[in-house]
């Protein structure tokens, strides 16, 4: 039994002492809810205190992007041993944003994921088509290039313990959602094809979420599906309330 996973992306939103303020208001909110995993990924300035907030609770700390080399003349960068020794346990990699702002390729996300891996993180693996190839036809053939590529070389044991996000490009932020049927249908063809890759039990056994305008009126009938184990959340994380009521659907929905 897969447990699912709920992780709220703050962008570059939250100062660390808005950072500290929310996450001691949401471990109180979320008291109680331990058929989900809860996680949330503050900016980098945040970690630290964050962590020290986070200690000992039940909810656990991501960072949202890292650079695959563990030290070295890389101005700006943050490396997997960084992230490690502030308290991280997962990471972001390959978020449509880092692609499209920054220039990230499949070839980059690749390169994160062994360091990440390396390091003992866990990286949390964006994946996702724009609207413009949703409209072209192109999903299965997009996402399945991007899972190749994010995830080529690395063991079936690695991928059973990593996290999978589909993230459809054109819903992130635009209040837009894709529908139940339609997440859970590249949510399998994800499962089916790391089965091609790598295995029953990888298939079996890694987390695939949904992300792209989560709220908690649609949380439960997301989570509903068999092969949506969670989500990653953006905009709709930065309250207390709206990401405990994603947190409290997605309880709801493994319940059932």
């Amino acid at each position: 039994m897969r447990r699912p996973i709920i992780a709220g992306n703050w962008k570059m939103y939250k100062t660390p002492a808005e950072a500290v303020e929310f996450v001691t208001r949401l471990r109180e909110a979320t008291t109680g809810l331990d058929g989900v995993e809860i996680v949330v990924a503050p900016p980098f300035p945040a970690l630290a205190p964050v962590r020290e907030v986070l200690a000992g609770s039940h909810i656990g700390l991501a960072a949202q992007n890292m650079f695959w080399e563990t030290e070295g003349a890389f101005t700006g960068e943050v490396s997997p041993v960084m992230l490690a020794e502030t308290g991280c346990r997962y990471v972001i990699l390959g978020h449509s944003e880092r692609r499209q702002y920054f220039g990230e390729t499949d070839a980059n996300v690749n390169h994160k994921v062994r360091a990440a891996l390396e390091h003992g993180l866990v990286p949390i693996v964006c994946v996702g088509e724009s609207l413009s190839e949703r409209e072209a036809g192109l999903t299965e053939k997009v996402v399945t290039t991007q899972v190749e590529q994010c995830l080529a070389g690395l063991s079936s044991a690695a991928v059973a313990g990593l996290v999978i996000a589909y993230e459809p490009v054109w819903a992130i932020g635009t209040g837009r959602t894709a529908s139940p049927d339609d997440a859970q249908e590249v949510n399998a063809r994800i499962r089916e094809l790391i089965g091609s890759l790598f295995g029953a039990d990888a298939a079996a056994l890694v987390r695939i979420q949904y992300g792209g305008s989560v709220k908690p009126d649609n949380t439960r009938e997301l989570m509903s599906r068999p092969d949506i184990d969670g989500a990653l959340v953006g905009g709709a994380s930065l309250k207390v309330e709206s990401f405990a009521g994603i947190v409290r659907g997605c309880e709801e929905a493994a319940k059932i």
